[in-house]
């Protein structure tokens, strides 16, 4: 939903986490603005300023991947894959591979993140006053020129910012952490996840006209130029998103009941992981044109994806002597190459396999290829029906 392509910089616990390019511009401007700030406390040692505003900058995100590590981990006891964790200029999305299905799925997800945001904050205050005191470290988080030492100042700052995010996504408003805890509280009064989900997105959109108003007032009668702009920013970028999803919302309504089954082509074309390299060009990718090919092991469990340029790297010479499971690109747990064929539609439009090799590939409870859904036929499925 939010952000597009993103560069990947880790895995954690089988997540990938990605950055996007929106992020470094965020990134460096904390560390500006902190080192300001830092200087107030600390005249006069320009390097310690600075050192602390890194470290600063680093925490801040590290406490947002933690709080979308919190909705991705929940999501994951629940049985909800999840593509990625991005980081972006608004904060963090953990992308699910499918929507909720009850209320009570949904009201755990929403309210992991929350609540691994509240323990940090905790934290970092516990941490600061056992070191300095309940008063120092309250001092630490309204980085005042109080004599707190660096560590405090930076422990107080961080659960200061941690509440501030706290309260900014329990907003009720759609797509929000808040929205989201109003959507599972809909869904569970009225049994209706589209209605929940449109009072939310429309929760989302009055929210969003709020805060550009008030953003409007800080910049231009209270004369906090920055500071008004950023949340008139923020309101936009809100009201976008709930309209999207309100929209989103549309289309899971139009395809509820359909499944992967009911799209896949169900004749797949596969190659075995055993077949040689020279045999696999022959009678695949030269008969077919195709740029890959599922493979399949002797019992068709699907054991990766082959492409072109990969058997074509091997010599002529040595393509005899190699295998297609020697140069495919495995598919490992997270590769997001697979669906169960028996998952509805609607848990292929978060894959980012779907987005990025153009398919999915959909296998039974053994892992065994029973077909193929492409971008094309999931666009064929999600068109609206003419009159």
């Amino acid at each position: 939903m939010f952000g597009g392509r993103s560069i990947q910089v880790a895995r954690v616990f089988g997540v990938r986490i990605g950055v996007d390019v929106s992020w470094f511009f965020v990134f460096f401007l904390v560390i500006y603005l902190m080192s300001q700030n830092y200087r107030q406390i600390f005249p006069g040692q320009e390097t310690k300023a600075f050192v602390l505003a890194v470290v600063s900058a680093i925490l801040f995100f590290l406490s947002i991947l933690l709080h979308e590590l919190g909705h991705a981990l929940t999501a994951k006891r629940l049985g909800i894959g999840i593509a990625s964790i991005d980081l972006w200029l608004f904060g963090g999305i953990a992308k699910m591979e499918r929507d909720t299905r009850s209320a009570g799925e949904e009201f755990k997800v929403a309210a992991a993140g929350p609540a691994v945001t509240l323990i940090i904050a905790a934290v970092c205050f516990g941490v600061a006053s056992l070191i300095s005191g309940v008063d120092a470290a309250a001092r630490g988080t309204a980085l005042e020129d109080s004599g707190v030492s660096g560590t405090v100042a930076v422990l107080g700052w961080l659960a200061l910012v941690n509440i501030s995010l706290l309260l900014f996504n329990l907003i009720p408003g759609f797509p929000l952490d808040g929205g989201r805890i109003a959507r599972a509280i809909a869904w569970w009064r009225t049994g209706d996840r589209t209605k929940a989900t449109r009072f939310a997105a429309r929760l989302g959109r009055g929210f969003s006209l709020l805060m550009i108003v008030a953003g409007l007032l800080i910049a231009f009668v209270l004369g906090d130029l920055f500071g008004g702009i950023w949340l008139v920013v923020i309101g936009f970028f809100l009201g976008s998103a709930a309209r999207q999803s309100e929209h989103q919302n549309e289309v899971q309504s139009r395809i509820e009941g359909i499944r992967v089954s009911d799209v896949m082509d169900a004749e797949p074309v596969a190659i075995s992981t055993e077949l040689s390299l020279d045999r696999a060009f022959d009678e695949f990718f030269l008969r077919y044109g195709w740029p890959w090919f599922p493979v399949v092991d002797h019992e068709g469990r699907l054991k990766g994806v082959v492409a072109a340029d990969s058997v074509e790297s091997v010599p002529e010479q040595v393509r005899p002597t190699r295998t297609v499971a020697s140069v495919m690109a495995a598919d490992s747990g997270g590769s997001g190459l697979r669906v169960d064929f028996h998952e509805p539609l609607e848990a292929l439009l978060g894959r980012e396999g779907l987005q990025r090799l153009g398919a999915i590939m959909a296998v039974d409870a053994e892992g065994v290829l029973r077909g193929v859904v492409t971008a094309d036929q999931v666009r064929q499925a999600l068109r609206p029906v003419g009159p």
